[in-house]
């Protein structure tokens, strides 16, 4: 079955592997990103491009009702091409899980209540905003009915671990694959790791 997808997060490291599987198998993708700079990478992937800052509220509720999904896919991430720098994005990190989360809810509600499937960690992360933002997160999903997609570390290229991480760990490709895969699962938490 094809569905309408709205992919927030959609020029992350995962976001740019999910476009092409999408279209391939039949779907309608529109990709968010909130650097006018990649929109031109998003479409190139097969991608309707549109130009959305998360925290900007209003202009994502009307994007997500102008595009009708018939899912939102939360991609979204706050974290900085240089893995050393990572304690630093925790805060802001953390902001995206929740109040990003909460405003893709809040578009859903006002546009016929698309299922939703967000991207968390397959990890116990340590005591601190980001742990209680992905607890967060997790529970406002699943009280919308949607799907959690728990993912492992990702490792290949493009990642921050070009090698494998301890597990649990993915290979982005796999991760990729498989959220293609279970777009129509019900409402719960699904593991995605090797």
């Amino acid at each position: 079955m094809a569905f309408r997808i709205f992919l927030a997060g959609a020029s992350g490291v995962i976001g740019q592997r999910l476009i092409p599987r999408l279209v391939q198998e039949g779907h309608v993708v529109s990709g968010m990103t909130r650097s006018a700079g990649k929109t031109e990478l998003l479409g190139n992937l097969g991608a309707e491009a549109i130009l959305c800052d998360v925290f900007d509220r209003a202009a994502l509720i009307q994007a997500v009702a102008g595009f009708r999904p018939d899912i939102i896919l939360n991609q979204l991430t706050d974290l900085p091409d240089d893995v050393t720098k990572i304690g630093d994005y925790a805060e802001r990190n953390a902001r995206i899980r929740t109040e990003g989360n909460q405003n893709l809810i809040e578009a859903a509600r006002k546009s016929g209540s698309p299922k939703i499937l967000a991207q968390s960690v397959a990890w116990q992360l340590p005591d601190g905003p980001d742990a209680l933002a992905v607890a967060e997160l997790e529970a406002s999903v699943l009280a919308e009915g949607g799907v959690v997609l728990s993912y492992g570390q990702f490792y290949g290229p493009g990642t921050y671990n070009e090698r494998q991480p301890a597990d649990p760990r993915v290979h982005i490709d796999r991760a990729a694959q498989r959220t293609v895969e279970v777009l129509d699962e019900p409402t719960g938490v699904v593991v995605i790791i090797d």
